[in-house]
């Protein structure tokens, strides 16, 4: 009884499975389509007429189609190459869930069920309409609206939008979702449509094949005559309507050749003096994630080229960050750039944003950057030159801005070319920081740096010694607002014989730092041609800290210098670029004190249980005294553009003072992106000055700086770029890596 029982039980299952209801038939298809059902175990190959039931998995391979009609509403899916997709249907609702490829739908407004299209990123509710779903595998979906109007959910974040005729929605696996114009040359074409258009040559060959051969012979071999009679068969119990298989054999393909026209050369369009970058995304300021939106328009008129960069930045509950929006003086950091001319020009300039800044050789001053900490910290630098005659001048500051904060990195040059006959150049460069502890932020401006302000948004607090937030009293406050147990021992301050309160904070207007740099160079072109250029040259560089005793800081005086003897720069057939130096290094000097991350290490805040202490980039440099050793050694670099590719630099200094070593690496790589479908931009850069192993990648230092930046196109005009920057610091107890991350899309118009 119980083996009848057992057998009738799995009849009764396999006669439900057999009888599972089909929702819809593939109705055209060409090349390799295979359909899994929900209980096998792999793919079979579909043919014109194939059931569709939910759960089912259809797959399109490469330079295949399929077409598959609903049966109860006609909704129609074109499926084009490279697609996987999965049926669901429920009482009320009907699914496409992609897993990667490009369908065209077509939703009919009498629909019987609610219809969506899912993907591991976005959910799209449709209203009777015609759209484009582009899913890849990356995480990066994107909608065209043909007709109607769907609704574009992002899984990740929760938000959603609207997109209709015309439109383009992305929908990114990092939480961003929106909405833009679709440009027509994006959105795919219509795949049943392209497979007319093939088979049309053949009735211009029936002519010619006509005399030869019978017409009547040859129709009762076409498909139509005996397709129709099983379209009848399979649908006589779903639907009256009339329903045509067609199916496209590899050799009606191979038979069709494409017609290829010569079409004019197009000039190319001149640059345009206007662009639009905006960007969504992400950024970290002082520890907080916020959403960034980010119009960033670019106006070029002949010399005059003028940068803004106009960010909002929201927090997690909506609110907006009004550090950038609430002061007179914001309106400066509102411009990225305003540039005019060429270092060549009689007169030039660029204010705001500044890359790759060097004076002379490079002795001091070589591939300063302001944007190291950008967002979180703006600056406005300056860098302009006149030329006259044998003459030209250069002045570059790194922020205007800190000027009222007791200085800002400054510096001056100035040339004298003695002829074009005899064209020997003699330069002279001076650099100062006027004050170091100028890079310490001080959001409110009371002199008091926030790593030792209590009260940073204030500007007449500062201490509180208990941290209860309560201030300590204050000459400038009123004694009502004092704490009345200010050192937090439970004993009223007026009656506390042993009150012990926090001294006056660290001060910028009471403490200066200064760093100084002077240099002379000369340097002469050996060879000048297209194929091979050639340039030598020598410097003197004097590097000098002065000594700095304070109630609250102290650093002794120290100076080096550092001469160049001699250099050459070479260029090889216009694309490879070497250069190699001898140095000689006396006292306290290091070459290239004020490098790329300069910024990064100007003045380091060093955290310990007995409090904080202040450093300057040359007291870590030359805490040891060995650093004052005499030196001599040799620096190259090579740069090179490998056939339009990618262009890659690095360079390489050894110094050896007896058994000490002192080397440094850098090394930066820039993709050519044009050569690469869907890739905007590709660069990375790494580097470690003054280290006894700069190639130890698994032990840095304070001194090792790396980071990139990769550029992903999504659509003509919009990317999603990564922007990752890392460096160092010492905590104390040891190193703390800083990683700065932003991830924003990006519009070019």
């Amino acid at each position: 009884m119980y083996n009848r029982a057992t057998v009738l039980f799995l009849c009764l299952n396999l006669t439900a499975l057999t009888a599972q209801e089909t929702i819809a038939r593939v109705t055209k298809m060409r090349g390799e389509v295979k359909i899994k059902g929900l209980t096998s175990a792999s793919f079979l190959p579909a043919k014109p007429g194939a059931a569709i039931s939910s759960g089912d998995i259809l797959n399109v391979g490469a330079e295949s189609f399929c077409m598959v009609i609903y049966l109860d509403d006609k909704s129609v899916l074109k499926i084009r190459e490279d697609t996987q997709f999965q049926f669901m249907d429920t009482e009320n609702t009907r699914t496409v869930d992609i897993e990667f490829g490009k369908i065209l739908s077509d939703v009919k407004q009498e629909k019987k069920k609610d219809f969506r299209v899912e993907t591991p990123v976005s959910v799209a509710s449709v209203k009777g309409t015609q759209f484009w779903s582009v899913i890849n595998r990356m995480g990066f979906d994107k909608f065209y609206g043909l007709e109607g109007v769907l609704d574009v959910f992002n899984s990740v974040s929760g938000q959603s939008v609207t997109l209709g005729p015309g439109e383009m929605t992305l929908s990114t696996g990092t939480g961003q979702v929106l909405t833009t114009p679709a440009d027509p040359e994006e959105v795919p074409e219509d795949p049943e449509v392209e497979m007319d258009q093939e088979v049309e040559p053949e009735p211009e060959q029936e002519p010619e094949e006509i005399p030869e051969e019978p017409q009547e012979s040859e129709e009762p071999q076409e498909t139509p005559e005996q397709v129709e009679p099983e379209a009848e068969e399979l649908f006589k119990d779903e639907s009256p309507e009339e329903y045509i298989f067609e199916e496209e054999t590899p050799n009606d393909t191979a038979e069709t050749p494409e017609e290829t026209e010569g079409l004019p050369d197009v000039p190319t369009p001149p640059g345009k003096p206007f662009n639009l970058g905006l960007g969504v995304g992400s950024a970290t300021i002082d520890g907080t994630i916020y959403n960034q939106l980010a119009l960033r328009p670019e106006f070029k008129l002949g010399n005059l080229g003028i940068g803004l960069d106009l960010v909002l930045y929201v927090d997690n509950q909506g609110n907006i960050r009004k550090d950038e929006w609430d002061e007179g003086s914001d309106f400066i950091d509102k411009f990225l750039y305003v540039r005019w001319g060429e270092k060549s020009d009689p007169v030039w300039f660029k204010v705001g944003s500044l890359e790759a800044v060097t004076l002379g050789y490079g002795g001091l001053l070589s591939g300063y950057s302001n944007m190291m900490e950008f967002p979180s910290v703006r600056r406005v630098g300056l860098n302009t030159g006149v030329n006259f005659g044998n003459f030209g001048t250069e002045v570059f500051m790194a922020n205007v801005k800190d000027f009222g904060r007791g200085g800002t990195l400054l510096g001056l040059r100035g040339t004298f070319t003695v002829s074009e006959d005899f064209p020997i150049t003699i330069g002279v460069n001076y650099i100062t920081d006027m004050n170091q502890f100028s890079g310490l932020k001080d959001a409110d401006d009371d002199s008091y740096p926030d790593i030792f302000d209590d009260f940073p948004d204030s500007t007449n607090l500062w201490n509180d010694t208990d941290r209860d937030g309560i201030p300590d009293p204050h000459a400038e406050l009123d004694s009502s607002r004092w704490d009345i147990d200010a050192d937090g021992d439970n004993i009223y301050d007026l009656l506390d014989d042993s009150l012990s309160l926090k001294p006056i904070p660290f001060s910028i207007k009471e403490n200066k730092s200064v760093a100084n740099g002077f240099s002379v160079d000369i340097g002469y072109p050996i060879a000048s041609g297209n194929s091979f250029s050639l340039m030598v040259y020598s410097e003197f560089n004097r590097l000098s800290f002065p000594g700095v005793e304070t109630d609250q800081f102290f650093r002794p005086a120290r100076s080096g210098t550092g001469i160049t003897v001699p250099g050459l720069r070479a260029s090889l057939f216009g694309f490879i670029k070497l250069s190699v130096e001898y140095r000689l290094k006396n006292d306290y000097f290091l070459p290239q004190f004020f490098d790329q991350a300069y910024d990064l290490n100007r003045i380091l805040p060093v955290y310990s249980d007995t409090g904080t202490v202040v450093f300057t980039k040359d007291m870590l440099v030359f805490a040891d005294t060995t650093t004052a050793i005499n030196s001599k050694g040799y620096f190259g670099s090579m740069g090179f553009n490998l056939l339009s590719l990618a262009t890659f630099n690095a360079s390489y200094a050894n110094m050896v003072a007896d058994t000490t070593k002192f080397r440094s690496f850098h090394a930066t790589l820039l993709v050519n992106t044009e050569n690469i479908p869907k890739l905007s931009v590709a660069q990375a850069y790494y580097q470690r000055n003054n280290d006894e192993n700069p190639f130890d990648f698994e032990n840095p230092s304070v001194n090792t700086v790396l980071g990139y930046r990769l550029g992903y196109e999504v659509a003509q005009g919009v990317s999603v770029v990564w922007d990752y920057r890392q460096f160092y610091r010492d905590i104390g107890t040891g190193l703390k890596p800083v990683k700065q991350t932003t991830i924003e899309t990006v519009f070019d118009f």
